[in-house]
């Protein structure tokens, strides 16, 4: 049977851009968190608390996954409010590495300004893949 008859098995791969950072308004009731507080040691008290993320859904998505507990993060299926479009609308999307390196950029920076801010922490360097690029039949 030639090859290029048969339907792809996998879907189709979506273009580079697919990652999206986001920001969650939190109650401020989470800067009561003894974790929190010594995250953001120099907090400006009057500005609020954030979380910020990142995903390959739209912040719309994620934000109901959070909510619903689907993968969710803990402070914001507990506190979470709402999203805060203006704090990173402009940014997206990116690339996957752009979107790593975003989200903990922009953590850093909201809590430069004062900011009280948990997540942001996505390490910079992807892991290397599991098989090192050897298939299971390589005798190596």
């Amino acid at each position: 049977m030639n090859r290029r008859t048969l339907k792809p098995l996998h879907a189709k791969r979506q273009p580079e851009q697919h990652h999206n950072v986001y920001v969650v308004l939190l109650n401020a009731a989470v800067s009561k968190i003894r974790k929190v507080r010594a995250e953001n040691s120099k907090r400006d008290r009057k500005k609020p608390c954030l979380y910020v993320g990142m995903t390959r859904l739209t912040p719309e998505e994620r934000f109901a996954n959070h909510k619903a507990g689907t993968k969710a993060a803990w402070v914001v299926k507990r506190y979470g409010l709402r999203l805060l479009p203006e704090l990173y609308e402009h940014l997206n999307p990116m690339p996957f590495e752009a979107a790593a390196e975003m989200e903990r950029d922009l953590a850093v920076d909201l809590r430069r300004e004062g900011y009280t801010v948990t997540g942001g922490h996505y390490p910079i360097t992807v892991p290397a893949s599991r098989s090192n690029g050897k298939h299971r039949s390589d005798p190596s």
